[in-house]
């Protein structure tokens, strides 16, 4: 059984969704499509949301509006009987009433997370009824029925799997299932998600519920790429990752891949499989336990980074002080990305600044506290590179010229991350394409 996961922009208009219904029809054996929201949906309920909030209730009914004009006029051009047609116009006044009763009461963040949810809802919906209207037995297996996440906010993967084996029960025989990415219910069986980005972790829980034999993430390039096209040309897709690979690349700023992804799947030991919704016939890139090569492989950047350097004197030969340092980030629940420390102070970067005035104040405690905003970390990621390769000489000196502000190499066999000002990210990914790639 295969997972096959299409993101926003897959089944972002009437045409994308009826060219993801033949992909995915033509594909043989049992498969679960895990769908996320149209393109811009999200977005545009995330607005509502916050007009809701704000009680800009006027505000909020014009971009309801909006929204629903849009999506019946891609009713319009995805459904050709009048019958199926009909049926597409009643399921988007039932979704779109729904979504106008917050405008009525007082508004929550738990209602925030109802109307989100509604796109994930709205895309499956349509689909599954152009799949029928087009002769394929498709079955939809709710989302909400079966993905949980625990009272930590992580995957209840006991309940996942015993709960969607349970819905598929339901339906022997039948071979193409259709569910939604990123929403789910929290312990308390409240409709919540797997935050931004989650279709793509949905599907991978899903895969290791099920065993399946892979779990495809379909989305709009052929695979990974060796750096970021949006800043750099003639990047070249990777035919092969390993699973550690991938994760470092996932982390560190390759949009194309949720992180959380691949934990899961290199636990159960299921291939993931990126693959290009516009071009399928292109290899993509395969992520498996498999080691291919050692060296760089690719170069990732991540932004919106704050650096905070915290310099006391009392550090020197005092044991507990990082200990101290790193109690106070998890009090406010905020990941820590990279570390440096010298024999008077200690560097970090974060990229979750909610909380950051109050963490400032408490490190204050302990010495005079620095943070540098509008920071990036530039990542290169291969296997074995931490292990006395020539990659670090080869790294630097291709960023010679360029500030930096920290470097984080050996806690990583697979990464060398360089944080530097933003202002310099596109110098410094085309200098290692040229110097490492050859670009």
């Amino acid at each position: 059984m295969n997972i096959m996961k299409f993101g926003g922009t897959s089944v972002g208009s009437a045409e994308r969704m009826m060219a993801v219904a033949r992909l995915a029809a033509s594909y043989p054996g049992t498969k679960i499509i895990v769908l996320s929201a149209m393109s811009g949906t999200t977005n545009n309920l995330l607005e509502i949301a916050d007009y809701l909030t704000k009680k800009n209730t006027d505000a909020a009914h014009e971009k309801i509006n909006l929204l629903e004009k849009k999506y019946r006029t891609v009713a319009g051009e995805l459904f050709t009987e009048a019958q199926a047609r009909k049926a597409a116009l009643e399921l988007l006044k039932d979704h779109f009433s729904y979504i106008r009763s917050f405008t009525r009461d007082l508004f929550t963040s738990n209602e925030l997370k109802c109307i989100v949810a509604q796109g994930e809802l709205l895309s499956t919906a349509l689909f599954e009824l152009y799949c029928r209207e087009n002769g394929v037995d498709a079955v939809m297996l709710p989302a909400l029925n079966f993905m949980r996440i625990d009272r930590e906010q992580e995957p209840d993967q006991f309940y996942i799997k015993e709960n969607l084996q349970r819905e598929m029960e339901k339906y022997p025989g039948k071979t193409f299932f259709i569910t939604q990415g990123f929403i789910c219910r929290n312990a308390f069986g409240e409709i919540d998600n797997l935050k931004r980005g989650g279709s793509d972790y949905s599907a991978s829980l899903i895969g290791v519920a099920i065993n399946a034999s892979a779990i495809q993430i379909w989305t709009d390039i052929d695979g990974f790429h060796d750096n970021d096209p949006r800043y750099v040309q003639n990047t070249h897709a990777i035919a092969e990752l390993s699973f550690d690979e991938a994760a470092e690349l996932a982390y560190f700023g390759a949009k194309i891949l949720h992180p959380s992804t691949i934990l899961p799947a290199k636990v159960a030991g299921i291939p993931v499989i990126i693959k290009n919704t516009l071009d399928p016939e292109a290899a993509g890139s395969a992520i498996t336990d498999k080691v291919s090569g050692k060296g760089i492989k690719a170069i990732a950047a991540k932004d919106g980074i704050t650096a905070i350097r915290v310099k006391s004197g009392r550090m020197l030969l005092a044991y507990g002080f990082m200990r101290k340092v790193f109690e106070i980030f998890e009090i406010y629940k905020t990941p820590i990305d990279m570390i440096t420390t010298s024999e008077i102070s200690i560097s970090l970067t974060i990229d979750d600044t909610t909380r950051l005035s109050r963490i400032v104040d408490d490190l204050k405690h302990y010495g005079s506290v620095e943070t540098d905003h509008d920071q990036t970390i530039i990542s290169a990621v291969g296997e074995g590179i931490a292990e006395g390769s020539d990659a670090a000489r080869l790294v630097f000196t291709a960023l010679s010229g360029i500030p930096v502000r920290m470097i984080s190499y050996g806690g990583s066999q697979h990464n060398i991350s360089i944080l530097i000002p933003s202002s310099f990210k596109s110098q410094a990914l085309n200098a290692l394409s040229a110097h490492l790639f050859n670009h």
